[in-house]
């Protein structure tokens, strides 16, 4: 069963206190998302990363505060979570090349990665069947994310101890709905064990 990662959103702004759109304690995910990161490269699993890149004055800031502005210090993702080939999916509708990459950086400026018109086609190169998907926030782009996934038909499983919300309670009705619509909920332990 072909497998791909998808990092969610794991970006300054989002991961450390100083940034402008911080996820509470999600900090604490970061050695569980470098593993990840590092057994991706190791097993030759491509990683396809949602990358939040809003312009200064994007309308998605009438509803949040300004954050992963493209081309700034907290719309970068970490260091740790970089692959060395990587390839950058704009939001423009086209035909990009993604041969010997090993992360797929798919940006987008709203919640939804599927908001990207690339994506569909990028899950046919990628001839992706398991869906291993963590990041950030739970109850919003993650959610967002496996509810796209799922509507695909392949397998689609969580990494439970990947993911940061905001909202507790939002986010354990995510997860019930999830399970619900046939997902599945891993951890990390479960997904490098294979």
């Amino acid at each position: 069963m072909k497998t791909v990662f998808f990092d969610i959103d794991t970006q300054i702004d989002f991961l450390f206190p100083a940034g402008s759109l911080y996820v509470p304690g999600a900090e604490r995910l970061l050695p569980a998302l470098a593993q990840l990161t590092r057994y991706a490269a190791e097993h030759s699993i491509p990683v396809v990363a949602s990358m939040d890149a809003h312009a200064e004055d994007d309308a998605e800031f009438q509803l949040w505060p300004p954050h992963c502005v493209a081309g700034t210090q907290g719309q970068r993702k970490p260091a740790d979570l970089l692959l060395e080939r990587r390839v950058t999916i704009p939001t423009t509708a086209g035909d990009y090349a993604i041969a010997g990459a090993q992360q797929i950086i798919v940006e987008k400026q709203t919640l939804d990665v599927f908001a990207n018109s690339n994506l569909p086609r990028l899950l046919e190169q990628l001839e992706a069947e398991r869906c291993v998907v963590y990041g950030v926030a739970t109850e919003y782009c993650v959610r967002s994310a496996i509810t796209g996934l799922l509507k695909t038909g392949k397998r689609v499983e969580l990494v439970g101890d990947g993911i940061r919300e905001i909202d507790a309670a939002a986010a354990q009705v995510t997860l019930s709905e999830f399970a619900a619509a046939g997902g599945c909920l891993t951890t990390l332990a479960e997904v490098t064990a294979r």
